[in-house]
């Protein structure tokens, strides 16, 4: 590999790590922050998902940490251990937030049916990529098609982070503004939500430039060769 991209590369993993971090103190500050209302994240999701018509999906508790997600296959909100019991501005801002997933569902929101629909594709492409890349890249004097049969593949991967990055900001501004339409949190609490949900974003957003980045390289290497030939 280059020099010019390894140094993109540390850049990328410099910057993800710092926003990583950050986020992390934004939810450790905020965890600490105990609403008013006495609300758990469990309570706060089951009311926005009343609030919003919402009957079928049901909020569940799963193990770990940074594991809450919104599965449209069993239409679960699944939160973490923490959010789920915690009654903390964070745990707010995450379970409304998840919930702002299962109302991009029950209306149809376009950007979550196209992410939804390349799940597969991506789950596949992951799992045989780099090798695909490597390979591309040891054999591009003598076969450089493999390599472009990688860039295909890498770009699925690089599309779907592109296309998460509205999904997410969107579930953000639903949760926050039915947060604040609700009146469920004081002003402190609902900005200690809408921070944290901004870091949060911020990851994503870091995550879509690394994988640009990276699609743009194996282009160039692409490029060159066919140059050269």
């Amino acid at each position: 590999m280059g020099s010019g991209y390894l140094i993109l590369a540390g850049l990328i993993m410099l910057v993800s790590w710092m926003v990583s971090s950050k986020l992390k103190s934004k939810f450790e500050l905020y965890s600490k922050l105990h609403l008013q209302n006495n609300m758990s994240g469990a309570e706060i999701a089951e009311k926005m998902l009343a609030d919003n018509g919402i009957t079928d999906v049901r909020v569940i508790s799963t193990p770990g940490q940074l594991t809450d997600h919104y599965n449209p296959t069993d239409k679960t909100v699944n939160l973490s251990e923490a959010v789920y019991n915690h009654r903390s501005a964070a745990a707010a801002a995450v379970a409304a937030h998840e919930c702002g997933h299962a109302v991009q569902h029950s209306i149809g929101y376009e950007w979550l049916t196209m992410r939804s629909k390349l799940v597969p594709i991506v789950s596949v492409a992951s799992t045989y990529m780099q090798w695909i890349l490597l390979a591309g890249i040891l054999m591009i004097r003598t076969f450089p098609q493999l390599l472009l049969i990688g860039i295909i593949i890498f770009a699925a991967t690089t599309l779907f982070s592109i296309i998460t990055l509205p999904v997410e900001y969107d579930a953000s501004n639903r949760a926050l503004a039915w947060l604040e339409n609700k009146h469920m949190l004081t002003q402190e609490e609902q900005s200690g939500a809408k921070d944290a949900l901004k870091w949060a974003a911020r990851t994503y957003v870091v995550a879509a430039i690394g994988s640009i980045a990276t699609l743009l390289y194996y282009i160039s290497i692409y490029s060159g060769s066919s140059r050269r030939d």
